[in-house]
């Protein structure tokens, strides 16, 4: 029971951390309209420049790295087990994609995720980034890219020699990431990440 409730707090923290929609605000407050009524469909980073510009974009891109990082590394330096760490960053990453300030619409969590284990290691980071890059450039398929990486972090993890906090962070992000990019696993992109409409040519 000890353990149980600081487990509960860290994580109610974390998905109320994570389901601030940064991008709807933003996009409602410089445009005037809800980033998830065009392009992707959803409230991101990518579709927040496809709807307020480069600008807006970044802010929130840095807004919900930032969202995923702070619980996380609160967890982290004041969670009692390695387990709680790992809820927590998986709760930050569910708030994100199923927000409850927007109706449980919200994102994808990349960012979020991206955060999160900033939190824990740079490196896992940079590793898990490589990762995704990697395998979007070879299937062409960012979704895909997504699943097939959040199944595979921990197993990466563990092949780079990590152990213990990060791994549990691997299982639970990764797992919640996977589950969130099915939904897309046969759309279509018309262009890698940003799928904006092709550009009319000119005759």
């Amino acid at each position: 029971m000890g353990s149980i409730l600081p487990a509960f707090g860290f994580g109610l923290l974390g998905y109320l951390s994570g389901s601030l929609p940064f991008a709807l605000w933003i996009t409602r407050l410089l445009k005037g309209v809800d980033v998830r009524a065009g392009g992707s469909g959803h409230a991101t980073a990518t579709n927040t420049i496809r709807t307020a510009g480069w600008t807006a974009g970044v802010i929130v891109l840095l807004l919900d790295i930032t969202k995923g990082y702070l619980p996380t590394w609160l967890a982290l330096n004041n969670a009692g087990y390695p387990w709680m760490v790992g809820l927590t960053a998986a709760l930050v990453v569910t708030g994100h994609c199923w927000t409850v300030f927007a109706g449980f619409r919200g994102g994808m969590g990349l960012a979020t995720a991206g955060g999160a284990i900033l939190a824990i290691s740079p490196l896992a980071f940079l590793i898990s980034l490589g990762v995704l890059i990697a395998l979007a450039l070879f299937l062409h398929h960012s979704a895909r890219a997504a699943v097939i990486t959040g199944c595979m972090l921990p197993f990466v993890y563990l092949l780079f020699g990590f152990r213990g906090t990060l791994i549990w962070v691997g299982v639970g992000v990764g797992f919640v990431i996977a589950v969130r990019f099915l939904m897309d696993w046969n759309r279509v992109y018309r262009e890698l990440w940003l799928d904006r409409e092709p550009k009319t040519k000119l005759y």
